[in-house]
């Protein structure tokens, strides 16, 4: 039996603090079941523009907490934080904090960072992909432990932390954990450890460019599910791949009659074929009915059951999120 869809909205930036706040809530108000931020850092110049990247204005958790204030059902998280931006502990003690404040509503969403330009603009030891997802698991563990009963206790190579208990506790269970990732291991960690597995391009590189959405085609895609379902045999909660929810974020969006054209246009700047574009798992380009039968299709395809547009598309997406969610 397939797992009823879901939508989410993903924002970079607020022109002020009540466009946020009236993001988030219009994001509730349309129906869909997560309001995100991303988490990026660093503003315009050199360091940026080198990484291909768009600015976020806004800081990650400040801005879940503003967007908690201003809803009151929909889920709030990062898509997906950083974690080697933080000191585990004290992150793991801001996550619980959004957790109790939201009264359940945090979807924590994680990965160990890609970015690499970012990463040398902000002064942080930039360590090769093995060394990273370490520590990443690390601070899964230690997060975990925090949500958890007990003491916390871990004596890791890269996070250490003992001898008390984490505080508040959660609302209501330990929250989602989405890992995201487009790579062999981090996806086979996402597969034993994560609620949520966030498909996401593989981003070794360092930075975006073609390379990154080549690497999410259609073909390798399905080597990505393959990935997870390698990782979630190795899951020790009784559960397995088929309760993993597959997520994946629909960057190239655009809803239009000119389909034929659109893809046309956008191809080249992908260095992608029409062809390979219009299957690209990541973009979803044509009418509503088209892109409702290209959701469906992929759910059958990959599994995906969980779209995330971009905060600009939320108004043009919402007939899609009307039709299909909870279906």
């Amino acid at each position: 039996m397939s797992r009823p869809f879901r939508f989410g909205v993903q924002s970079y930036a607020a022109e002020s603090a009540q466009d946020w706040r009236d993001q988030a809530a219009r994001a509730e108000a349309l129906g869909f079941s997560t309001f995100s931020v991303a988490d990026h850092v660093i503003g315009p110049g050199p360091a940026l523009a080198a990484t291909n990247h768009p600015v976020q204005n806004v800081a990650a958790i400040p801005a879940m907490a503003v967007a908690i204030e201003a809803t009151e059902t929909i889920n709030v998280g990062a898509r997906v934080f950083c974690t080697d931006y933080r000191q585990p502990v004290m992150f793991a003690k801001e996550l619980a904090t959004l957790d109790f404040f939201s009264d359940g509503r945090l979807e924590l969403g994680l990965g160990c960072g890609w970015l690499q330009g970012e990463y040398e603009a902000m002064g942080l030891q930039w360590d090769r992909p093995g060394i990273r997802l370490d520590r990443f698991e690390e601070t899964i563990d230690v997060i975990r432990q925090h949500f958890g009963d007990g003491l916390v206790d871990i004596s890791g190579e890269h996070v250490t932390a003992s001898g008390f208990e984490g505080l508040p506790k959660p609302a209501k269970g330990m929250p989602p954990i989405m890992i995201g990732g487009g790579a062999k291991r981090v996806l086979g960690i996402a597969g034993r450890e994560a609620d949520i597995v966030s498909l996401n391009f593989n981003n070794s590189s360092g930075k975006i460019g073609p390379a990154g959405v080549g690497s999410s085609t259609a073909e390798l895609t399905a080597q990505k599910i393959d990935w997870i379902r390698a990782g979630a045999e190795e899951r020790t909660d009784g559960r397995g791949f088929d309760d993993i929810e597959i997520e994946i974020g629909a960057y190239f969006t655009v809803v239009t009659d000119q389909r034929d054209a659109t893809l046309g246009q956008m191809a080249p700047m992908f260095a992608l074929e029409p062809e390979q574009l219009a299957e690209h798992p990541h973009a979803l380009i044509g009418s509503v009915d088209s892109i409702c039968d290209q959701i469906v299709e992929r759910r059958e395809t990959y599994g995906i059951s969980y779209v995330t547009f971009g905060a600009s598309n939320a108004e043009a997406t919402a007939p899609i999120v009307e039709r299909l969610a909870g279906t």
